[in-house]
């Protein structure tokens, strides 16, 4: 059956043009184009077949993975490639190696590699450039090595006994000024250097935050440039012990990448290899602020969470296009004229999967607009304006934290979607879990951001009698009074698709919630107290605003024309503006409107739905959107009803109307559900899955892949003539049955 395509039928029924949205996912016709070229480039060469990578052992994933960084890098050098072709090159190769801790690309998808297990995970973008740690001459001593590969970064944060606690940290960096160097010390077992990717058997030099002693007296945590194995021979330098740490979850996956521990005994390094762009220690030990602000480093945290925001679209993407075509393939019960019934076409499949694929979409405008929100905060740090870096801050956590769990648990329930064969590694679903699941845990642990995230909110709520306005996305909470109030006005089905009434409707159950934890914390006499004793109920606080953000944030790029949705309130007229931006039709530069800029088009009063009757280029692809948003919100206030009604956004009544119209929309969205997958131009290379294969040749793949497993090499197995057989004979002689 080589050749067959079982899915034409589906995709004859589509209602969209395919390609308009394809450059509307990459986010532009250029942006398409070096993705689509990179990812066939890599699918056509036999040097990154990937089939058998879950029936590797540890020693020959690593070494393979070794093999296919060393020989992308090649291709990278030989090919003369960008450093954005470079990047998609890296991503579409789909192994996570060394290589992914040393470099940092600049486009999005790659970053989901690169921040594995550590808050930060650069080497070179992020800490010796503009938006890093690194002096001016520090830059010009170690860039140049590092661009050439001459020596291998990681970034050595994470301790045994310390993740998300940073302040906890116990490796210590004490000065000595009679030979102006840093001793580097782990003082206790807790204090080893625990989960760095690239440490363990590969990388040359890290990044090693460390307690900053001079004179006796502690500066907090910094980082130092430290060289851990010799360059002539690879063994690690005296006073280092290093290494692997062990398998991890699931086969292949992050196995390939030799996440590491390392312990030193009072190794030194010299002085001028502490990151001294904010703070510096003299020749004789004192320590010197910079004229750099402190603050300008956060605009690093911003960038990676951003990046990791965009990146859990990617992921989600993927298993839901694997579980969608899969759906359709699949076929059980109904035949009553002898077809049996597709299983895309039960309701059941349908309210579990269409969900999941409106938040791949929702995830992927929003990591846009979170691009925006780091080119604002990165312009106002340069100009030291700090105004709305608290805001970023919360925004950015927030969201990490609230996308990284929904798209792991999203990537487990399209496994479940495609029943047992989902379980089959086959499938790819196994290890794209096993890939993707730390994401809830570096750069900051999910509960914890969330906290954060309360705390700010808290505090926004405390301020509002002060007279201090909110701004950015806390801006619906300075008309609090006014969403305590407010009634839903729905009061047909179809009443659920005015954007005005979506958003009062998300905005209310926020204000709600926030207004109510604040009372609930004012009865502790030590809010300290308060907090830890309400700290689950915080987090749903901090979910529902974080939801309230992916929801009123959308952009829509097609062609060379994008279109930002920025939702911002009218105080003046109690109405949603939502205001679109035409940027990209003249410049390929990202969007740098501020604010201000943004809250002065507001006053135009442009309307959202007015807008998107204008030029969207694409036959039927702004419906499609339209549809994929209103599902992703719908599906939110089926899920969380509780909060809804409990608040008294909405009636019951309403919420039974709410979910009349998502059904209509799974309708609506199923004949174009195969093409809105196909629209992510993943190559089957790519996805790494029997299921998910474009032409939907799922059974005789998925028998000839089982014949593929070293278990089958031999018809009896080994082990039959020690084990099985006497057992066998034993039972024929001995039974009593």
């Amino acid at each position: 059956m080589e050749g067959v395509d079982i899915l034409p039928h589906e995709r004859s029924k589509t209602q969209f043009d395919v390609d308009a949205m394809k450059i509307v996912w990459a986010g532009s016709r250029h942006a398409f184009e070096v993705s689509d070229r990179m990812a066939r480039l890599v699918a056509s060469d036999p040097a990154f077949q990937k089939d058998n990578r879950t029936r590797q052992g540890r020693k020959e994933l690593f070494k393979n993975t070794l093999r296919k960084a060393t020989y992308a890098w090649k291709r990278i050098v030989e090919l003369r490639l960008t450093e954005e072709e470079a990047g998609r090159l890296r991503f579409f190769v789909d192994e996570p190696a060394f290589t992914d801790l040393h470099w940092v690309s600049s486009t999005p998808c790659f970053a989901l590699f690169v921040c594995l297990f550590v808050s930060i995970n650069v080497f070179v973008d992020l800490i010796f450039k503009g938006r890093g740690q690194g002096t001016e001459e520090q830059q010009q001593k170690w860039l140049p090595l590092a661009y050439k590969m001459q020596i291998i970064g990681c970034y050595a944060q994470t301790e045994l006994g310390h993740g998300s606690n940073v302040q906890g940290l116990e490796t210590t960096a004490t000065f000595d000024p009679d030979k102006d160097e840093f001793i580097i010390h782990s003082p206790t077992l807790t204090s080893s250097k625990w989960w760095p990717g690239g440490l363990g058997k590969v990388a040359t030099h890290a990044i090693v935050y460390a307690r900053l002693i001079t004179n006796g007296e502690e500066h907090g945590v910094h980082g130092f440039i430290v060289q851990l194995r010799s360059l002539d021979d690879h063994m690690p330098l005296p006073g280092i012990t290093i290494g692997d740490i062990g398998m991890k979850f699931g086969n292949g996956a992050y196995n390939t990448m030799d996440n590491g521990v390392l312990t030193f005994d009072h190794f030194r390094i010299p002085r001028t290899q502490m990151l001294m762009r904010v703070l510096q220690v003299t020749r004789e030990g004192k320590c010197v602020q910079s004229s750099v602000p402190r603050q300008l480093i956060y605009g690093t945290m911003v960038f990676v969470r951003q990046t990791i925001v965009a990146d859990a679209s990617s992921a989600l993407s993927r298993a839901v296009c694997i579980a969608t075509r899969y759906s359709a393939v699949r076929r059980q019960f109904g035949s009553q004229d002898g077809v049996e019934t597709q299983v895309i076409d039960y309701k059941t499949q349908q309210n579990r999967l269409f969900p999941l694929l409106a938040s791949a979409y929702a995830f992927r405008f929003v990591g846009e607009w979170l691009k925006w929100l780091y080119t604002d905060v990165t312009q106002r740090l340069q100009a030291n304006d700090f105004s709305t870096l608290p805001e970023a801050h919360a925004c950015t956590a927030g969201l990490k934290s609230v996308t990284t769990t929904a798209t792991a648990d999203a990537i487990e329930e399209c496994r479940k979607l495609c029943g047992g064969h989902g379980y089959l590694c086959a499938s790819g679903l196994p290890e794209l879990f096993a890939v993707y699941v730390p994401a809830c845990t570096y750069e900051g642990d999910n509960v914890v951001l969330l906290l954060q995230v309360a705390r700010f909110l808290v505090k926004t709520a405390s301020q509002l009698g002060s007279g201090k306005k909110p701004t950015g996305t806390t801006a619906y909470l300075g008309r609090v009074q006014d969403l305590m109030q407010c009634r839903c006005e729905v009061q047909t089905a179809e009443d659920w698709l005015k954007p005005s009434v979506m958003l009062e409707a998300f905005e209310a159950r926020s204000a709600r919630m926030c207004v109510d934890r604040a009372q609930n914390l004012s009865k502790f006499a030590n809010p300290e107290d308060g907090f830890a004793e309400l700290s689950a109920d915080l987090v749903e606080v901090a979910v529902a605003h974080c939801q309230l953000i992916v929801v009123s944030k959308k952009r829509l790029v097609a062609c060379n024309l994008e279109f930002t949705f920025f939702s911002l309130i009218h105080s003046d007229q109690e109405a949603l503006v939502l205001t679109w931006i035409n940027h990209e039709a003249t410049t390929n530069e990202p969007n740098t409107y501020t604010f201000e800029t943004i809250s002065a088009l507001s006053i135009s009063g442009v309307w959202f739905i007015e807008k998107l009757q204008q030029d969207i280029p694409g036959n039927g692809v702004k419906q499609q959107l339209q549809s994929l948003c209103y599902i992703y919100a719908l599906n939110l206030l089926h899920k969380h009803l509780g909060d809804f009604l409990s608040t008294g956004c909405i009636t019951p009544k309403q919420a039974s109307l709410a979910n009349d119209q998502l059904r209509s929309l799974y309708s609506q969205i199923r004949p174009n559900a195969i093409a809105l997958v196909d629209a992510f131009n993943y190559t089957d290379h790519y996805l790494g899955s029997v299921l998910g294969r474009y032409d939907g040749n799922v059974y005789p793949k998925l028998y000839e892949e089982a014949w593929k497993d070293p278990l089958n090499d031999s018809v009896v197995p080994d082990g039959y003539n020690e084990y099985i057989r006497p057992m066998l004979k034993q039972q024929l002689r001995n039974a009593r049955l």
